[in-house]
């Protein structure tokens, strides 16, 4: 890993109006003393600088973990439970493992009433790469946070008792920048592709979907807008085929429009032969989404 990121040009336009700024604010101050520039001149440079280290904190772990290698223990835990890092060519798989490296290294994994491990933490980050692949520039900025709960959850986050039908969500409210994923499911979705369900998959897909300012289950920050009326048919015309029992699509994809999108996206990227034989509009639409062939390098 190398090519080291730097600093842009607004990092350095923000650090020096920064500096401005204070200059110019404390100016009435030392006015008629000049000798206090000795004082004011120094601050204002730490101020500047301050704001430059906040501004250029993720590339300063990017490029910290640029230095490091990615371990050869996590590329085998890759390998035996993530399907779709498995089946990448070579130069793909090293920038998958960069990806991953970088979402583990800005985002903080913490379990809630469960030890969270490596492999755990390798399938979150995978979860949440595995739908932005085509575009390694994204940034899921309004994520800080994935709790691992043990198992489902209710609306009160309880883990015990009925009504535990939740297996992940987007928090909002209190819970804005976190998400919550059961680690149990989270493991049957990459242990059992063949499902079509994968509870990571479809988290961070709500959370492309939020990007453009609301869950609508319209990512118009990933589509085209040429793509957004066939989509809108399709997706209606499929959520239509899910209340009528004519589709094999998992039946939450048609309690909502916000919810069609990640369902659809779970089969796309776990089953995309079957949902290119069943459901072959849905399959082009969903390509042209996430910029992404899964059959290129697929073999089931």
């Amino acid at each position: 890993m190398n090519n080291p990121f730097k600093p842009s040009f607004f990092h350095y336009f923000v650090a020096t109006a920064t500096f401005l700024t204070v200059t110019m604010l404390s100016y009435p101050l030392y006015d008629h003393n000049h000798t206090l520039l000795a004082i004011y001149i120094p601050v204002a440079l730490l101020m500047a600088y301050l704001v430059f280290r906040r501004l250029t904190r993720r590339i300063r772990k990017r490029n910290k973990a640029l230095q490091e290698q990615f371990p050869e223990a996590w590329k085998t835990m890759l390998s035996e439970n993530v399907k779709f890092y498995r089946e990448l060519p070579a130069d793909k798989k090293v920038q998958f493992e960069k990806e991953v490296y970088f979402f583990l290294a800005e985002k903080r994994i913490k379990g809630i009433d469960t030890d969270v491990d490596d492999l755990d933490r390798l399938l979150v980050a995978s979860s949440a790469i595995i739908p932005i692949f085509a575009f390694p520039e994204w940034e899921y900025n309004h994520l800080d946070e994935v709790l691992l709960y043990p198992n489902s959850f209710n609306s009160n986050y309880e883990t015990a008792g009925e009504d535990r039908s939740i297996s992940g969500m987007v928090g909002n409210g209190i819970m804005n920048g976190k998400m919550i994923l059961s680690k149990k499911d989270l493991h049957f979705g990459f242990e059992h592709p063949q499902h079509k369900r994968n509870v990571g998959i479809h988290e961070f897909v709500h959370l492309l979907d939020e990007s453009d300012g609301s869950i609508d289950g319209i990512p118009d920050a990933l589509m085209e807008h040429k793509y957004a009326e066939p989509w809108f048919r399709v997706m209606h015309q499929e959520m239509q085929k899910i209340r009528n029992n004519q589709s094999d699509i998992n039946p939450y994809g048609a309690t909502t429009e916000e919810e069609f999108l990640p369902v659809a996206s779970e089969y796309f990227f776990q089953r995309p032969q079957l949902l290119k034989s069943k459901h072959p509009e849905l399959y082009k639409l969903l390509n042209k989404i996430f910029h992404q062939n899964p059959m290129g390098f697929m073999n089931k």
